[in-house]
């Protein structure tokens, strides 16, 4: 039967317009839980299948709750990764159960701490065999926040909502009969078996004299992080005492196949008897079977609480935190948990004007995005350190890229919590997460992204209670100490389990070799990230290391084959023997076979990984021919039929080569901001998010990847964009005329879209103004915005326009073989001079260089000759000569590749200051050093306006006749 959605008309309701101290009284005023459907992902391309949905998990949860209570289903001719949140729009429901992850793929995990609803448990029904019992659906399912029901085909309507750490399900039944199945080997099957398959490892139930209450404990390993043992205790208890409650214990068994067992024996029927089963050593199966008259009242509530620690803590989750039978007790105070900790964080307008689709969007996606990780602070069974503990992290690769972002600004306390977790855990197992379910870490797709949350709660001012030098020295593990090789069947060749699997690679060659090392493209490019992220953390807390880590960072350009062309574009990353030559041999950017473990890359072509290097934009856009053929390369990805790659079901009405529904190409629509042209970002992503997210059951590009996707697009509705382990924010156009987010403990920012018309595509921005001063990048800094009450005004119109007119995004990485000369002449020590250096420069990126200094140029011999000079203050953070952050560099490369050209077609807004003495530029194809003389006038005043710098008419100061600069690029 399929899901029903919620409708596209949702109830009007008064927007509050709440500053931080109307917080309460917005709460209380403004249900914006109505406008979340919790179905959205739910289906995938093909009618009434969840194969190459979203995956979501759907059901009663709290924001980051451990208990996500919901449907198992089993759905036959699908994928594995389908049944992974339980709940499949078509699917024969299993089980109604406590556990489950949300909106990933590969192997099932959880599905477990079940009940399930019957009218007759005689034969055919086999209790061992879910088979025999296992229920169709024959009315649209319906889900609200905190709140799920279905109705089954043997008659059971069921009803279900949940607590943080408990559950509450009300089964009305027909007449006849009632019982309720409670089966402790249950699990989320895969119905092709294989080494990441979940298991039963026993367990035991205990029911009391009455029937009334059980307790137990069920172990399960397995699943798609190959995870060891785990426990989870119960504590169930059902309002009216049964008529009968029998415990029953039977053979081992795979939840589907006959195939999976301990031998080729038939299933066998289960043995009754006693108040109490445990599994034994061949890990039996045990359970319970409730029953009730069938004079009996209809309605058979139950209760169930879950811990990792004890039966007695969870039957103290069950009475406290569910404290009556009345099921729209525990729905409201879900509700009210929602709309308080989550919703009401990014408050729109939701009158008769508002748009209820987009409202639908904007709530819903807040929603996913706060399914996942779990908090389960008090509950970790490995070890009590007093710090928090958070479990189902799938996967930090997931959601590094921006969902931890959005949770930094909107919900600090929480995200803290997270940060000190991730910590604890490398403090007690060894190594911070990648991925971790079930009380282990494991897999790990890529690089070490635990390192990028830590970078980029760091770069943007988290302090708290985190131990920020413990911090540090979990992630210069992950830099330095290679893991021990697992053995998995997803990569042989090393760990999957934490830290850097192919780190040996790293350090020995400065890539990952494609003879030695799978996924070699991708985590070549990841591991130069990560390595970013430390040199980004070191800079206070370990300077020594930040050169080794920067320069580290730059290994991704060790891959990169300049004379590498397809879809006539050259230069790509390229998979590189271990010997230092190139394997190009059939080689094709666009494609990556599977894009799984064992291919080049992973999740997406190594022509879209092309484009994944966020903290090094400059060299990336040099290395792919320059400005112009930079954006000629931006343009074609986005254009339909132009894939090579199988993209399955997951991808399905995907054609163009990037592809939104894998993380790696979610910044790349936000890309032509470095060109200074972010209309063209606002068109790219608005574009994708329009074509791609829907208020409706197939409403994501493919799994939601624990809320990832998402997340993105919470960010696209904001005007907002961050850039991962750096404290900046890319402006692009907001989907609502007003925004009130809350930021941080106490402060707000209101975003304000003047002119906003989709119907009639005035969307493009005009103008920005930030806390009422005009802005003129289309970036900004976190401290300038995030750490007070801020407002960010947009003036939007149908004009495709260049509005950005001062410096471009930073670009901090750093650039392998390259050295910058600066030459003065005709040095003027003029006061006025170093005025304009004060004024200029804090408003400039800092772009680590190698830079030298002299007084002269020597044209004869082609390069500077004279005695170098200090810098006199041209750079920020300068500790020495040659080892700098130099401003005007960038500007100076792209002057002698392109000449003058179009005056926007140079980084002019890079430079230190506009006091030249200029009229031309010459350049030279023969020579590595191009030479610059004299810039217009024209091109003088009009920096000058841009820095705003004030000087008195005609003023000129003599400070620079010559730029040189020398360039050195390896070509494979």
């Amino acid at each position: 039967m399929k899901a029903l959605s919620l409708p596209s008309s949702f109830p009007q309701a008064p927007f509050v317009f709440a500053s931080l101290q109307q917080l309460d009284h917005a709460i209380a005023t403004e249900d914006y839980a109505q406008y979340v459907n919790p179905l959205v992902g739910s289906q995938g391309p093909y009618s009434d299948l969840a194969f190459g949905g979203g995956d979501i998990f759907v059901g009663g949860v709290l924001p980051f709750g451990v208990v996500k209570l919901g449907l198992d289903t089993y759905e036959s001719n699908t994928t594995l990764n389908t049944l992974n949140g339980g709940y499949t729009p078509n699917g024969s429901v299993t089980a109604i159960s406590m556990m489950h992850e949300s909106g990933t793929g590969g192997f099932p995990k959880y599905g477990i701490v079940p009940q399930m609803p019957l009218t007759t448990i005689a034969a055919p029904v086999n209790i061992l065999d879910n088979r025999t019992y296992w229920q169709h659906r024959t009315d649209p399912d319906v889900a609200r926040v905190g709140y799920f029901k279905t109705h089954l085909q043997n008659g059971v309507n069921v009803e279900l909502s949940a607590s943080r750490h408990a559950g509450i399900m009300q089964y009305s039944f027909p007449a006849g009969e009632k019982h309720v199945l409670v089966d402790i080997s249950h699990y989320l099957p895969d119905e092709n078996g294989g080494y990441s398959v979940q298991a039963y490892l026993g367990g035991e139930i205990e029911v009391s004299e009455s029937g009334q209450k059980y307790t137990g404990y069920g172990t399960y390993g397995g699943g798609w992080n190959e995870g060891a043992p785990f426990t989870v205790y119960f504590c169930g208890q059902f309002e009216d005492t049964p008529d009968q409650a029998q415990t029953f214990h039977g053979r081992n068994t795979d939840p589907i196949q006959r195939a999976h067992t301990f031998s080729n024996q038939p299933i066998g029927n289960a043995t009754f008897g006693g108040n109490k089963q445990t599994s034994g050593p061949l890990n039996n199966r045990v359970g319970a079977v409730f029953s009730w008259n069938s004079s009996y009242t209809s309605t058979i509530k139950s209760k169930v609480g879950i811990s990792f620690i004890s039966t007695d803590k969870a039957c103290h989750f069950k009475n406290e935190e569910i404290s009556t039978w009345q099921l729209n007790d525990t729905v409201d105070a879900a509700i009210k948990e929602w709309n308080r900790d989550v919703f009401s964080k990014i408050q729109v307008p939701t009158g008769k004007t508002a748009n209820m689709t987009n409202l639908a969007l904007l709530y819903t996606s807040l929603y996913f995005t706060h399914l996942m990780p779990s908090d389960r602070s008090g509950e970790n069974p490995l070890w009590d350190s007093g710090e928090p503990y958070w479990d189902d992290w799938y996967t930090a690769w997931d959601i590094f890229r921006c969902t931890v972002s959005l949770y930094h600004l909107i919900q600090p306390s929480y995200y803290e919590t997270m940060i000190r977790s991730l910590i604890d855990i490398w403090r007690y197992e060894g190594y911070m997460p990648d991925g971790r379910s079930g009380n282990y870490n494991g897999l790990v797709q890529g690089g070490s992204n635990a390192d990028n949350i830590l970078a980029d709660a760091y770069v943007k001012g988290l302090r708290g209670q985190v131990n920020w030098t413990a911090g540090y020295e979990a992630m210069k593990k992950n830099a330095e100490a290679v893991p021990y090789n697992t053995y998995s069947q997803d990569d042989p060749s090393a760990s999957v389990k934490e830290g850097r699997g192919a780190l040996q690679d790293w350090l020995d060659l400065g890539y990952l070799s494609s003879d030695q090392s799978t996924r070699a493209v991708s985590r070549t490019v990841e591991y130069a990230a990560n390595d970013f992220s430390l040199a980004q953390v070191a800079k206070d807390l370990a300077p020594d290391d930040v050169e080794k880590y920067r320069n580290r960072s730059a290994n991704w350009q060790n891959i990169w084959a300049h004379n590498v062309t397809t879809h006539g574009f050259s230069g790509f990353l390229a998979p590189r023997l271990a010997n230092g030559t190139f394997n190009l041999t059939d080689y094709n950017p666009a494609l990556c076979g599977e894009c799984e473990w064992q291919a080049i890359s992973y999740e997406a072509t190594p022509f879209e990984y092309s484009f994944v290097v966020p903290f090094d934009m400059a060299t990336l856009i040099d290395f792919s021919g320059g400005s112009n053929a930079f954006e000629s390369r931006l343009d074609y990805i986005f254009q339909p039929n132009t894939s090579e790659q199988n993209l399955g079901a997951n991808g399905a009405g995907i054609t163009t080569l990037m592809n939104i529904g894998n993380e790696p190409d979610f910044a790349t629509p936000l890309l032509y901001h470095y060109l200074g042209k972010s209309f063209k970002s606002v068109q790219r992503a608005r574009g994708l998010a329009h074509q791609f997210f829907r208020n409706e059951d197939y409403g994501v590009p493919g799994n939601s990847d624990a809320g990832a996707l998402n997340s993105w697009l919470v960010w696209q509705m904001m005007g907002l964009y961050p850039v991962v382990t750096q404290p900046v924010y890319l402006l692009t156009s907001p989907w609502f005329p007003e925004m009130t987010v809350s930021v941080g403990i106490n402060c707000s920012l209101t975003i304000v879209a003047n002119g906003l018309d989709e119907a009639s595509g005035s969307v493009y921005v005009q103008g920005v103004r930030i806390n009422g001063e005009p802005w003129n990048k289309n970036w900004f800094e976190h401290d300038e915005v995030m750490n007070q009450d801020s407002k960010i005004e947009f003036d939007l119109g149908m004009e495709q326009k260049i509005w950005e007119t001062a410096i471009l995004p930073p670009s901090p990485g750093w650039k392998v073989g390259k050295s910058f000369w600066l030459c003065l002449n005709m040095l003027n020590s003029n006061t006025r001079f170093h005025h304009q250096l004060d004024n200029v420069l804090p408003r400039m990126p800092i772009y680590p260089v190698s830079l030298r200094i002299a007084k002269s140029y020597d044209e004869s011999m082609g390069q500077c000759v004279s005695q170098e000079v200090s810098l006199l203050g041209l750079t920020r953070g300068a500790r020495k000569v040659g080892k700098v952050h130099g401003p005007l560099c960038r500007w100076c490369s792209q002057v002698v590749r392109e000449g003058p050209g179009d005056m926007r077609s140079l980084d002019y807004r890079s430079l230190m200051l506009g006091a030249l003495s200029c009229s031309s530029v010459t350049t030279s194809a023969t020579t590595p050093l191009g030479t610059l003389h004299h810039l217009p006038t024209l091109w003088i005043r009009h920096i000058m306006a841009i820095h705003r710098i004030d000087r008195r008419p005609k003023e000129r100061i003599d400070l620079l006749a010559l730029i040189a600069v020398q360039k050195q690029h390896a070509t494979p």
